[in-house]
This record gives C-alpha cells, sequence and structure tokens, in this order.
C-alpha cells in the first residue's frame, strides 16, 4: 500500500502514526512545499522529526528511525496550488501515477479570516489539483479528503463567478498601486463579505465549502470519502498525552483562562462542546483507508 499527503500540523501526526503502529506500509509520498529535494529535507527534519511527538519513536527504534523513514517515506517538493500539485521531477511523477494508491489530502489553510484568494487557491482549487492529480494514479483505491464538521451542503454558488469577483479586485487594487498591506486587509475583508453573503460565518468554511462542492461536482469514477473531524485538540493517549503543536481551535480559551486573562466567558453551562483528540481523527482516517482497501479486494 502507498500513500500520498501533503504535509501539515495534521499529516505530522499522521506520519508520525503510520510509522509506529504500521511500519509495514509499503511507501508514503509526502508532498512538501518546497523549492527543491534539499530543502524539502531540512522541512521535513524541523517540522516532523525533530518535533517532540516523535518522541516515542526515537526512543523505540534509536538510530534505526532515519532508516525507517529512509525506507518508507520519500520527501515530494511540491505544491497542493499547481497542476499536478507542482512536482518537477517527471520521474517521480510518473512513479507516483504508477505506484500510489490511496491520496489523503489534509492540506488546507485553517485562519479564519485568511484573504480570499490564498483560501480560495489553496482550499478550493488545491482540492481540485488534488483529485485531478489522483485521477492520474494507475491503481487509485481512495482520495481522502478532511474537512471540517461545520459544513454541511452547498447552494447556490458558482465557482466561477467567485474566482472572476476575486481577480477582478485584485487587479483594481494594483491599478490602484495599492500597498501589500492594503491588499491583504482588502482580500480578508472581501472573503468575510462573500462567506457571509452566502451564509458562512468565516473564510475558512467558505473555501472548504467550495472546495467539498467542486469535488462532488468532477470526481467520476474517483473513490472518494470526505472526513469532517469536529474541533481537534492534543493527543490523548498516543504516542503520549497532551501534546499539540502551538494555539489552535479552543486552546485560546484555556490558555486565557489559566494566564487571568479572559476571566468570564460568555456561554451556556448546559451546552456540550464537541472535541476530538487528533489522534482519534487519525484513527478514523486508518479505518476508512483500511476499509476501503478490503472492499476493493
Amino acid at each position: 500500500m502507498k500513500w500520498s499527503t501533503p504535509l501539515k500540523h495534521f499529516s505530522i501526526v499522521f506520519v508520525e502514526k503510520i510509522l509506529r503502529v504500521q511500519p509495514n506500509v509499503k511507501k508514503l509520498y509526502l508532498l512538501l512545499r518546497a523549492a527543491d529535494e534539499k530543502s524539502a529535507l531540512q522541512r521535513f527534519h524541523n517540522e516532523a522529526i525533530a518535533k517532540d511527538l516523535f518522541r516515542v519513536l526515537r526512543e523505540k527504534l534509536g538510530g534505526n528511525l532515519n532508516s525507517l523513514i529512509s525506507e518508507k517515506v520519500t520527501l515530494v517538493p511540491g505544491d497542493i496550488t499547481c497542476e499536478n500539485l507542482g512536482v518537477k521531477d517527471p520521474n517521480l511523477e510518473e512513479e507516483m501515477w504508477r505506484e500510489v494508491d490511496i491520496v489523503v489530502n489534509l492540506a488546507a489553510t485553517t485562519n479564519f479570516d485568511e484573504r480570499y484568494d490564498v483560501s480560495f487557491q489553496l482550499n478550493t482549487m488545491g482540492a481540485k489539483n488534488v483529485l485531478n492529480f489522483s485521477k492520474k494514479c494507475a491503481n487509485i483505491k481512495l482520495l481522502l479528503h478532511v474537512s471540517t464538521e461545520t459544513l454541511n451542503g452547498v447552494s447556490g454558488l458558482n465557482l466561477d463567478t467567485e474566482k472572476k469577483i476575486l481577480e477582478e479586485r485584485l487587479s483594481e487594487l494594483r491599478a490602484e498601486e495599492a500597498t501589500d498591506q492594503e491588499i491583504t486587509l482588502a482580500m480578508k475583508d472581501l472573503g468575510i463579505q462573500r462567506a457571509r453573503k452566502y451564509g458562512w460565518p468565516n473564510t475558512y468554511v467558505f473555501t472548504k465549502a467550495m472546495g467539498e462542492m467542486l469535488l462532488g461536482q468532477i470526481k467520476g469514477n474517483i473513490p472518494l470519502v470526505m472526513l469532517r473531524p469536529t474541533i481537534i485538540t492534543s493527543t490523548y493517549k498516543e504516542p503520549f498525552p497532551g501534546w499539540v503543536e502551538g494555539i489552535r481551535t479552543i486552546d485560546s480559551l484555556a490558555v486565557g483562562y489559566g494566564k487571568g486573562r479572559l476571566t468570564c466567558f460568555l456561554g451556556d453551562p448546559d451546552s456540550i462542546i464537541d472535541v476530538v483528540s487528533i489522534l482519534e481523527t487519525h484513527f478514523s482516517y486508518t479505518v476508512v483507508i483500511v476499509d476501503s482497501v478490503q472492499f476493493d479486494r
């Protein structure tokens, strides 16, 4: 079994999980935004292997960890916003189309107020690029697209119109010789405006929703599963409790309260906060993957 997945926070946890509990996986192709192989290797080391998350694997394997990674993980410099995922090496590209049978797309910008053009390229068009790449994989068994639980159907949207609107606004700003800061603020405002026009609270979920809509329209015969996890928190038991990188999702509430900066938070005491450990989320990924492979057989 050979998998392909772009690198980000969730991908790091996914890679660690696979190497720790499924070391017999044949190959894992990991897409990283990097200029070349050297840059990709440096980024993978700094953003993955050097993290405390890999502590259990380092203690278990010692010097053999590097050998395991060299054998099982192929780093792929590229960019999800580009055609063919920005893979520049034609030999590697052909190898992936020949060998990969499962594609896991965890790539996204999760900033709620991201620039509309950036979020549209990553969350909407990026999903399309991953699907088109998957269609070229000769033995594809599954495209697993990870989304968010706040999505539930999209209607009344025209992606060509949205693309035209943001491109026209960018052209206007450049014609006005707007500064980079002014362009950034204008693009953020445009994203919120377009999202709220269709009932979405922020640019993140709006562009993710358009990505889902696009996948549904053009998936063809590709076996596609879209997972929508709820609010994702730290590790629970594996590889050890409490690991999280940075402040994410609802972490800011706990940090603010712990530091005494947030003394009161309005809410319903009977309400339920729906959260899930990041490792439980990845467990659901592996269940879907295993089920798809068994069904194929």
